[in-house]
């Protein structure tokens, strides 16, 4: 990035710490420009307090964790899916952010640019959550001349900084354009200032925050079904989902579906729906099982979680044994 960045006229800063890095992508962002840090592990475990901070002061941002095992310093070169569930709730409070996970080299390529307009956009934190197999692998990737991207809606002059219409969105003020903004972590008004002890501003913030993703998690939902009329769904994100597809390829077996995740906060629950004839789920992760209880609260169907940690991707064999066991002879 310290080469790459300077030619395409970007900056690269080397930070002394992950506290300090997740701040200096906030402070970056309030002037305009796009910006984005990654890390793994205790890492991002050390960016919370500032990822919260992002949410509450609305600031767009991405940040990329590629997951490795622990807890603690765990298992820095080996592959893990154990953040999910802390990048959706890892900051105290209540909010809402998205997060992608992408399954290939592509995928982290084209998702991170996907995540810059999802940040710009909802004016939000988003977060690319690969895993240590995809972070170290090489695979041939096309790269287009040039990558088309939204701009950040900027803030009409003479409204407040933090008032939002319809859409539940403020405009953007750009430090250094002039507009006269106050950013505080602290609960706000519309103004930007401080009201800690009205629980209707807190409320109504808070509310503001939270509909601003959820209400839309159908419209940004990014996800790929294969078989919609099986029986036994696969049901994954990041590497796990490449071994899925080599179950799929060495058995032809319409019995056997896919649900492939892009996006996996907010959690789209219609792809559930997209199999209609489903008896069971089975939900391979690197984790012990952090998405399928979020699986289960959108399904009467049985969910079977199939954890592995330790750093092993779930083989194909191991997969194809799964979906036989829940096959009617």
């Amino acid at each position: 990035m310290a080469v790459k960045l300077p030619k395409a006229g970007g900056t690269f800063i080397q930070m002394e710490d992950e506290i300090a890095g997740i701040a200096a992508v906030i402070g970056a962002s309030w002037t305009g420009m796009r910006a984005m840090t990654a890390t793994s592990g205790p890492g991002f475990s050390l960016m919370m307090e500032n990822i919260g901070f992002a949410i509450m002061t609305e600031t767009p941002c991405v940040i990329v964790n590629i997951q490795r095992g622990g807890p603690s310093t765990g298992q820095p070169t080996m592959a893990a899916q154990g953040d999910m569930l802390q990048c959706r709730f890892g900051s105290h409070g209540d909010y809402s952010i998205i997060a992608l996970s992408p399954a290939s080299v592509q995928e982290m390529y084209d998702l991170t640019a996907k995540a810059f307009d999802l940040a710009d956009r909802f004016r939000v934190p988003v977060f690319l959550m690969a895993d240590e197999i995809i972070g170290h692998m090489r695979e041939r990737i096309e790269i287009p001349d040039a990558v088309p991207h939204g701009e950040r809606r900027a803030a009409d002059r003479g409204v407040l900084p933090f008032a939002a219409g319809p859409d539940d969105i403020p405009g953007f003020t750009t430090f250094g354009k002039g507009y006269r903004v106050h950013v505080t972590g602290l609960t706000h008004d519309e103004r930007g200032y401080p009201a800690t002890t009205s629980p209707k501003i807190h409320e109504d913030l808070v509310m503001r925050l939270v509909r601003k993703v959820e209400d839309r998690r159908h419209e940004i939902a990014d996800y790929e079904v294969v078989n919609p009329d099986a029986e036994v769904i696969f049901v994954t994100y990041g590497a796990p989902a490449r071994s899925v597809s080599q179950v799929l390829h060495d058995d032809a077996d319409p019995r056997i579906g896919h649900l492939r995740l892009r996006l996996v906060w907010p959690f789209p629950d219609s792809a559930i729906r997209s199999f209609p004839d489903a008896k069971v789920f089975l939900v391979p992760e690197l984790n012990l099982g952090q998405i399928a209880r979020e699986i289960e609260r959108h399904t009467t169907v049985e969910v079977r979680s199939l954890p592995k940690i330790g750093g092993d991707l779930h083989t194909p064999r191991e997969l194809a044994e799964a979906s036989g066991r829940c096959i009617a002879p």
